[in-house]
């Protein structure tokens, strides 16, 4: 007896052609679906190292009050001065006015606080020293605490 062994050339197609066809639309929303879904269930997530307290408004801004993220292991840097507005040759939005002179001033720009809520008041900053190209000392301030 002898058995015919099928042409694996052929043109023949044995597999349904509308597979492919809802197959792939259909993996990309199920992987857009659990994308979504992982988005909002680490959002929900509360993690202390990056919680801040937001922008506040002018009444919440007293003595002893302090802003910014709560866990300051990223903004080891401190200092304590005086904030005005305004950087030096595009670098830094404000500047911390210490005592000491001009030589003392440190610049600073902020990814978690609005410096412009604490403009003229004395305060003591957390922050990371960044690299600067034209000024003596920058800093990324992640809190701030009011001292008058």
């Amino acid at each position: 007896m002898e058995q015919e062994i099928p042409d694996l050339n052929s043109n023949e197609v044995s597999m349904n052609k509308k597979t492919p066809k809802i197959l792939i639309p259909l993996l990309l929303v199920v992987a857009l679906g659990l994308g979504v879904f992982t988005g909002y269930w680490f959002a929900g997530r509360s993690g202390s190292s990056s919680e801040i307290t937001g922008i506040v408004s002018q009444e919440q801004i007293e003595k002893g009050a302090e802003f910014g993220v709560k866990d300051v292991k990223i903004f080891p840097d401190k200092a304590i001065g005086v904030i005005e507005a305004g950087g030096e040759n595009g670098e830094g939005t404000h500047k911390l006015i210490r005592e000491g002179g001009p030589s003392q001033t440190v610049y600073l720009t902020s990814s978690v606080l609005d410096l412009d809520q604490f403009v003229g008041r004395k305060v003591e900053v957390n922050g990371a020293t960044m690299k600067a190209q034209k000024v003596a000392w920058l800093m990324d301030i992640g809190k701030i605490k009011v001292l008058e």
